[in-house]
């Protein structure tokens, strides 16, 4: 078709080329699409910085001052993603996070710097620790001894009032599932927790959900995680902090 109305039957416009595999990416015989999940954890809180017991049955707490400083480095780090980053992957098109409030005031950073709208997905909310909630594990030592290492050893035994380790990896892997059945050939950006973001690398590897806690996930870290259709499956990093 000729005249002015021939650019609109036109195919869109080639995005820009991707680099290719790079040298010790997971093995592939193909060039199929994988889907790319970003995992963040959110910045500090009070919480953390105390080391007490942050689960998903409470909204807050809020981050603190240091929290909002490393929710914007992992915002710049992610917008990298896609460029000068990972440039064998698509850049962000898509940022889920957590209900909590650290992870939807994570997220506003990060989506303020990708230009992309708060999606909240309860799939990847953090583990709920029930009684624990708000305790350190010197608290939960000192009036249950033990209690807190079978939790962490024995994923099938849930926190008083709250989650199993598997309850966390399943709902976490169903999420996971979700987005796969939402297309490849796209980066999502998912801000979570490290409870959560664990269980991400644990299913995504096959790792036995009591060795999910050896997983080192830092406030405001970054995780790639790919999933291909056909069952393959990359870890490209695990827990990289963003104020190097």
């Amino acid at each position: 078709m000729t005249g002015p109305d021939a650019a609109d039957d036109a195919p869109p416009a080639p995005g820009p080329p991707r680099a290719p595999r790079p040298s010790g990416a997971a093995m592939r015989f193909d060039a199929a699409e994988s889907l790319t999940v970003l995992l963040v954890r959110h910045g500090e809180t009070a919480h953390t910085q105390s080391k007490a017991m942050s689960g998903s049955s409470v909204p807050g707490p809020p981050l603190a001052p240091a929290g909002r400083i490393q929710a914007a480095k992992a915002a710049d780090l992610v917008f990298r993603v896609g460029r000068s980053v990972w440039p064998d992957v698509h850049h962000p098109s898509a940022l889920l996070a957590s209900p909590m409030v650290r992870t939807q005031e994570t997220a506003a950073a990060v989506g303020r710097r990708l230009g992309l709208h708060v999606v909240t997905d309860a799939a990847f909310a953090e583990c709920d620790f029930g009684a624990w909630e708000g305790r350190t594990a010197a608290e939960i030592e000192a009036d249950a001894p033990g209690t807190l290492r079978e939790f962490y050893e024995t994923p099938s035994v849930a926190a008083p009032g709250g989650e199993a380790l598997l309850d966390v990896g399943r709902r976490v892997g169903a999420g996971l599932e979700g987005l796969l059945d939402g297309g490849v050939g796209r980066t999502v950006v998912l801000v979570s927790h490290a409870m959560a973001i664990r269980a991400a690398v644990g299913v995504t590897l096959g790792v036995p959900a009591e060795h999910w806690g050896w997983v080192r996930v830092l406030p405001g870290s970054v995780t790639a995680l790919r999933w291909w259709a056909d069952g393959s499956r990359e870890a490209v990093v695990v827990g990289m902090p963003t104020d190097l």
